[in-house]
């Protein structure tokens, strides 16, 4: 049997086959098995990581400044580029709380897996990635390229470029598309994970790209509704994600995870 880094060579030398059609139903087809079950957790989890932090904030800043806090809020949110001593932080508090939040992400597509192969999944599901080896490797691949995005964007910002620091944290979101697949299914460590993800993509960026921005339009579509749906269109993404990755890597049968 192949292994996973053979599997990159393979493809870094010869590429790899991609039907848009096939894959796509094949999403579709993963999507209706997680769709219901998925949306709850993200509906949930999304209400829980807001009451947390709303209520790290206002212990943070205390109640009695939460009128002081909100016209700041107000005052900053006319200002084309933060100042430094503001941007500062709170980029790093971004960053850090991404990288503590991707391994609980990461467990829509263990999710997706679970539905593909018919077993049961349950709320545990969505906390597997945060046991080793999988959480230091989650963690230190989105600090490290989130670091590079955010930071690259913020310089551009001030140097009077917005365009083109948004258009770089683009390219970086998209080169690193598969990184976290790539971890959780490849076992792969963060630089590993990060450097296929880039090979990959760049084999066939266009195909790719065309099936992100589909399953973005599908998951749109949850808007409709007084905009709850969204939690219930936003695995089809997920489903994407793992679908194209099987598709390019191949099942166990193909590659030794």
């Amino acid at each position: 049997m192949k292994s996973i880094q053979d599997r990159i060579e393979e493809i870094q030398k010869n590429g790899y086959q991609l039907d848009f059609g096939t894959v796509f139903e094949n999403a579709f087809e993963n999507y209706k098995k997680i769709a219901l079950y998925a949306g709850l957790m993200l509906l949930v989890s999304t209400f829980l990581i807001s009451i947390i932090l709303l209520t790290g904030v206002i212990a943070y800043i205390g109640i009695e400044n939460l009128e002081a806090f909100g016209e700041t809020l107000k005052r900053y949110s006319t200002i084309k580029i933060l100042p430094l001593e503001i941007a500062l932080p709170l980029h790093i508090g971004l960053i850090l709380f991404s990288g503590l939040i991707n391994p609980f992400m990461a467990g829509f597509f263990k999710m997706a897996d679970c539905g593909q192969k018919d077993e049961e999944f349950h709320v545990s599901t969505m906390f597997t990635y945060y046991r080793s080896p999988y959480f230091l490797s989650i963690f230190v691949a989105i600090v490290l390229t989130t670091f590079i995005s955010t930071g690259s964007s913020l310089f551009f910002n001030y140097v009077g470029f917005e365009i083109l620091g948004s258009l770089l944290s683009i390219v970086i979101s998209f080169l690193i598309y598969f990184t976290i697949p790539l971890i959780v299914f490849g076992k792969m460590n963060a630089t590993e994970a990060i450097k296929s993800s880039v090979i990959i993509v760049l084999k066939q960026p266009l195909l790719i790209v065309g099936l992100i921005i589909v399953a973005g339009f599908a998951s749109i579509v949850g808007l409709i509704g007084l905009c709850i749906g969204i939690f219930f269109t936003i695995p089809f993404i997920y489903s994407m994600s793992y679908t194209l990755y099987f598709s390019i890597i191949g099942n166990e049968n193909d590659a030794k995870m």
